[in-house]
């Protein structure tokens, strides 16, 4: 009986292995901003066999990277395979805040994302080349970067999510290299309430854009969340909107990205 176990558990862990997503580590080059800059490239294990799929791009946070995800974050890589879709995880700069800085020429990370990464993408791997197969979330800087992106690129995404995202940057002018990226508050006030998420919503209609924004309770964010949350109420902006108790760090977001790659599949399902 114990040799029947054990054969058992070992197919049982060959099927688990046989079925685990494919991770590639890739290296674009942005013509904008003349240098190489790597991403990491999740796939389903049927990726060779199947259609052309739906991608999530997944953004990490301020003092980030790359590899954020695929180090720090549990198995959701799984989610690929789960819902049969694809997951990138770029590379967004230390602190680009994913804008074309207009302080800094050099930091053009919407260009790159919105444009040049998404045109690589399509590219080269097998994927949905139209809104509908695409969506963008992150967390902290890179909550701001989805939404961010989504918003004044709605043609390239379809929907958008943030985690514990800096959905008001405003509040703070000394953090986190922004006024490298803006100039400061003091000297530049027009650049920070323009590419302040939160003041960007006349730049949706309801059910345009698929949204869904989560934020931990005691995270230092929490109270621009619910601002925004409120404003989108205000609006008529349909969007999901998930709180519960939770700090600003990886195991809320190990958790919270589940639910954010859920809702990504559910939007790739609708007809």
């Amino acid at each position: 009986m114990k040799k029947a176990v054990l054969c058992l558990s070992f197919l049982i862990s060959c099927s688990l292995l046989a079925q685990a997503a494919i991770v590639d580590t890739v290296e674009t080059y942005s013509n904008a901003m003349k240098k190489s800059i790597k991403a990491v490239v999740v796939r389903p294990d049927n990726y060779n066999t199947a259609s052309a799929m739906p991608v999530v791009y997944l953004l990490h946070g301020y003092s980030g990277n790359y590899a954020d995800w695929i180090t720090k974050a549990n198995d959701f890589k799984s989610a690929a395979d789960r819902y049969q879709m694809m997951i990138v995880c770029p590379d967004g700069g230390f602190g680009s805040w994913y804008w074309d800085s207009p302080a800094d020429n050099q930091w053009k990370y919407e260009t790159y994302l919105s444009g040049e990464l998404v045109r690589w993408i399509d590219s080269k791997y097998k994927t949905i080349k139209d809104r509908k197969g695409r969506a963008i979330t992150g967390l902290s800087m890179g909550g701001h970067g989805a939404l961010y992106l989504a918003m004044r690129h709605q043609d390239i995404f379809g929907a958008a999510g943030s985690m514990s995202g800096g959905v008001d940057i405003r509040p703070y002018p000394n953090n986190w290299d922004m006024a490298k990226r803006l100039g400061t508050y003091a000297e530049q006030p027009e650049r920070w309430e323009r590419n302040t998420v939160i003041n960007m919503l006349h730049l949706l209609t309801p059910n345009a854009l698929a949204l869904m924004i989560d934020c931990g309770t005691e995270d230092f964010f929490f109270k621009v969340n619910e601002k925004l949350h409120e404003e989108l109420l205000y609006r008529g902006i349909q969007h999901d909107y998930v709180t519960r108790p939770g700090a600003h760090n990886w195991p809320y977001w190990n958790n919270a990205v589940k639910y954010q790659l859920l809702f990504m599949s559910e939007f790739f399902s609708r007809k």
